[in-house]
């Protein structure tokens, strides 16, 4: 019986990791447009900087916390995934595929001129990433054989909130950016 129930729980957490994946290629290479021809605003803009903490992240002089911010947070969720469905892989064969995601997002906005290829990036992503093997190991030691349960009720409630943000900022209830 344990085996099955490991195995269902499995497959909800790679549909929930599916779902994950999916959202985040359409915020980081597609910028969460709707349409190729809406991505057309943020191309023709091919950069490259592998100084960490510049360029991109400089606004006013000062570094934009904000944008390193949200990095750690959008990949976070990658490395409890991972960590969900690969317990036994060692820390370091789970953070090869999260910094490899990370830096093929950054080769294609490279390719396609959709946005700086920024070495910042690619720490803030796989940061986050180790925080959510992180999360798993406290989830792990204090909730043992309950903690995929505890982490996949937890991401379908995450899972249903995003997709409700995304459907109400889609149809235009609420309203992202500037306002003029």
């Amino acid at each position: 019986m344990h085996g099955k129930i490991k195995n269902n729980q499995d497959k909800i957490t790679t549909g929930l990791m599916s779902l994950y994946l999916l959202a985040l290629i359409w915020i980081v290479p597609f910028k969460m447009q709707l349409s190729f021809q809406d991505l057309r605003y943020f191309t023709d803009f091919r950069e490259i900087n592998l100084i960490p903490f510049a360029g991109s992240v400089i606004v006013d002089n000062q570094i934009g916390i904000n944008e390193v911010i949200l990095n750690v947070l959008a990949f976070m969720p990658f490395g409890i995934y991972i960590s969900m469905l690969k317990p036994n892989w060692s820390f370091w064969k789970k953070i090869v595929p999260i910094a490899g995601f990370s830096l093929l997002f950054e080769v294609l906005q490279f390719i396609f001129a959709v946005g700086a290829s920024d070495i910042t990036d690619l720490m803030g992503n796989t940061l986050g990433g180790i925080i959510g093997v992180g999360i798993y190991i406290v989830f792990c030691k204090l909730f043992s054989t309950k903690a995929n349960k505890i982490l996949n009720v937890l991401a379908s409630i995450g899972t249903i909130c995003i997709f409700a943000l995304v459907l109400l900022l889609i149809t235009g209830v609420i309203r992202y950016g500037s306002y003029v």
